[in-house]
C-alpha cells in the first residue's frame, strides 16, 4: 500500500474541505492540527483549491490530498500544488492512468462491484465508496466487498459522528471521509475553533487517536 493511504488507515478519518477562500487554508490547517489530526482533502470544487493545497502542503506537517478530481487538469494541478494522493468520485481511467504514470496514489470512487473491478483492472486497490450512506451504508459496503479482500474503502457521503464507528467497524475500510467538522460556513465565518473542537469529536467516536508521525 502507498505510504499517503498507510497514514490515513492510521488517523481513520479523513477532513474533506471545500474552501472559497485560499487564505483560510492555514487557519484551518491549524485547527485541524490543534485537534491531533493531521491530514485533510481538499476538493477541486473552487478556484481556491490549488493555492489551499500548496499552502498547507507547504507547512511540511500535514497529509494533504486533493478531491473531487474530474479531469486530467485537476490532477496537474493537484501534483504542481503539492498534493500526496488523489481522489475522484467515480473511476474515470485517463485521470487513474495520469496518477500512475505520475506515482501519486488514487482512490477512485465506485458504488458497485462492476465499479470496484473497473478499478482494479487499473491498478487500484483503494477506493472511495461513495456517495456512501445513499448507497445503502456499512450493509451494503459489507456485501459488494466481500468478493474483494484485496481491496480497501474509503467511505464518503453522509458519515458522521453518530455512524462513523459503524463503518470503521467493517474490516476493508481504510479510513472515513467526511466534512461534517470543516463545514463551508465554519470556514467562511472563521470558527476555526468550533472546527477544532468538532474534530476531536469525530476522533472521539472513531475510538482511536491517531499518531501524529503516521506510523
Amino acid at each position: 500500500m502507498d505510504t499517503p493511504f498507510k497514514q490515513l488507515k492510521n488517523f481513520r478519518i479523513l477532513p474533506i474541505v471545500t474552501i472559497d477562500n485560499a487564505a483560510d487554508a492555514l487557519p484551518l490547517a491549524e485547527a485541524v492540527l490543534a485537534a491531533g489530526l493531521p491530514c485533510i482533502e481538499i476538493t477541486f470544487r473552487t478556484a481556491a483549491a490549488s493555492q489551499a493545497i500548496e499552502t498547507i502542503a507547504r507547512r511540511g506537517d500535514m497529509l494533504v490530498g486533493a478531491g473531487t478530481v474530474l479531469n486530467e487538469e485537476n490532477a496537474r494541478a493537484a501534483v504542481d500544488s503539492g498534493a500526496r494522493f488523489i481522489v475522484t468520485p467515480g473511476v474515470n481511467p485517463k485521470i487513474v492512468e495520469f496518477c500512475l504514470l505520475c506515482g501519486l496514489p488514487i482512490a477512485p470512487g465506485i458504488c458497485t462491484p462492476t465499479d470496484i473491478e473497473m478499478a482494479l483492472n487499473l491498478g487500484c486497490t483503494v477506493l472511495k465508496f461513495f456517495p456512501a450512506e445513499a448507497m445503502g451504508g456499512e450493509k451494503t459496503l459489507k456485501a459488494i466487498a466481500a468478493p474483494y479482500a484485496m481491496v480497501e474503502f474509503i467511505p464518503t457521503g453522509g458519515i458522521n459522528v453518530s455512524n462513523i464507528r459503524h463503518y470503521l467497524g467493517c474490516a476493508q475500510v481504510l479510513c472515513c471521509g467526511g466534512s461534517w467538522m470543516v463545514e463551508k460556513e465554519l470556514i467562511r465565518t472563521g470558527r476555526f475553533d468550533r472546527i477544532t473542537e468538532l474534530t476531536k469529536e469525530a476522533l472521539a467516536a472513531a475510538g482511536r487517536a491517531p499518531s501524529l508521525t503516521g506510523s
